[in-house]
């Protein structure tokens, strides 16, 4: 593969700025291979030396639209590494990003030993000036913790190295993120001095040449915007599955409202959609480690508990909706459209369709599954206990009830008849409300949606 031209005039404009980014999972190496495509120098490190093997093959250890061929290319252009060793680059680069999991601690709260671990290795052999910048999500506080450690691995050694610490949270939708990166609605930084501030302008102003969309603000002030932010979405979607619910027992239409409030210029139309609830890495994670700072700092966010409430309900509406519709499903095969928590990725994490398949095996139901990306990532959560089919009329093939839980566009427009010829049964359960009424029961199909009977 030949380097493009393009490649070559960003590296220039870029003036080689080299970076390192610690943790190669879905914020890392998206990030990592964005700036590249910028045209830094970037060294990817993570701890997983078979994972660091695999990029270095080209095998990608997520999926996203188009990031294989980007980290190809900046590969090939030799300005994007990986490595399982931070000190073989940190004397040449000026920026370290820890991207490292924070996952959920049993209660829920924010675990932050990687994050920690990063800022003491980073204390440890750091010999000038650098910035660590902390991308993954964090609790407000993280920042003071990562100085500490570092400034207490520098007093170890007896070295007084120069550094800044600094926050810049991720804001990035599975399945668009690399449009998301590049082309961002705002970059949030929070810095504590002008010299990090002036390094983290020259990072980001080649994506931003006509509209510089980053906001400084303090490191505490951007640790909670990235929560405040999560928080939001994940209350609007568990408001408008809340309304949904009421809309269906006393006889509205959760469309017809949804579009009745989302005119309203204050409210807005987006995250308005009732559903079977919120999953992923960020929203229940984000959520639950919010509701613990309230705690950590004597209050209680009773809001957003609320909102944590009716999402862990919700994920169990399409199950609800099967065994009402269908009665006791033992002996009942149930076709399962759609794993992943959201469409474009094969991310599981917090899906509701584990809960709604983890119920009907517990029934003694057959469950068949298919989904565009996901079937690898389900067989590795739950095995055999489900048959996994080649395509959606595969899956309804034999079914008493064909329930979606994932709106793929390839599922948006199914042949009706086709799946009414193979389907035992004819109930139809839309967890996403994506299917039209009329044309369902016009094919001799019972069916059921979010916030209707």
């Amino acid at each position: 593969m030949v380097c493009p031209f393009y490649c070559i005039f960003a590296a220039k404009f870029f003036k080689h700025m080299q970076i390192a980014i610690v943790g190669t999972g879905y914020v890392g190496l998206v990030s990592g291979t964005c700036f590249a495509e910028m045209g830094a120098h970037v060294t990817c490190v993570d701890v997983d030396a078979e994972k660091i093997n695999k990029l270095k093959d080209g095998i990608m250890p997520i999926y996203e639209p188009g990031l294989e061929e980007m980290v190809k290319r900046n590969v090939e252009c030799e300005r994007l590494k990986f490595t399982t060793d931070l000190t073989e680059v940190l004397d040449d680069v000026e920026v370290v990003f820890s991207a490292v999991g924070t996952p959920p601690d049993e209660d829920g709260s924010a675990d932050l030993k990687y994050v920690l671990a990063v800022a003491r290795q980073f204390g440890q052999h750091i010999n000038k000036y650098t910035i660590l910048v902390t991308k993954s999500t964090v609790p407000v506080g993280t920042a003071k913790k990562v100085k500490a450690a570092i400034q207490e691995e520098l007093k170890k050694r007896g070295v007084d190295v120069p550094f800044d610490v600094a926050s810049n949270p991720e804001f990035l939708k599975e399945g668009a993120a690399i449009k998301d990166f590049m082309s961002p609605d705002r970059v949030v930084v929070g810095t504590e001095s002008e010299r990090a501030k002036e390094v983290m302008t020259r990072l980001y102003r080649p994506l931003m040449l006509q509209n510089f969309r980053v906001i400084f603000m303090d490191i505490p002030s951007a640790e909670m915007t990235k929560y405040a932010a999560n928080a939001m979405l994940a209350t609007r979607i568990s408001f408008m599955n809340d309304i949904a619910n009421l809309c269906e027992r006393v006889g509205a239409n959760v469309d017809n409202v949804r579009r009745g409030i989302g005119t309203d210029t204050r409210i807005g139309k987006k995250f308005l959609y009732a559903g079977c609830g919120y999953g992923g890495s960020c929203f229940p994670k984000d959520v639950k480690a919010l509701m613990h700072t309230g705690i950590d700092n004597d209050y209680h966010m009773e809001v957003i508990e609320a909102v944590e409430r009716v999402n862990e309900k919700q994920k169990s509406i399409v199950y609800d909706k099967i065994v009402k519709m269908a009665g006791p499903v033992k002996g009942k095969t149930i076709a399962i459209l759609g794993l992943a928590f959201k469409p474009e990725t094969d991310d599981m994490r917090e899906a509701p369709a584990l809960v709604v398949i983890e119920k009907l095996l517990a029934d003694g139901a057959t469950v068949r599954v298919f989904d565009p990306i996901a079937m690898e990532e389900c067989k590795r959560r739950i095995g055999d206990a489900v048959t996994y089919c080649k395509n959606m009329y595969d899956a309804a093939d034999g079914a008493d009830v064909f329930a979606l839980m994932t709106e793929w566009r390839q599922f948006r427009m199914p042949s009706w008849n086709v799946i009414k010829k193979v389907m035992t049964g004819n109930i139809v359960v839309d967890g996403r409300n994506i299917y039209d009424r009329a044309e369902l029961e016009e094919q001799g199909f019972v069916y059921t949606r979010i916030g209707e009977i």
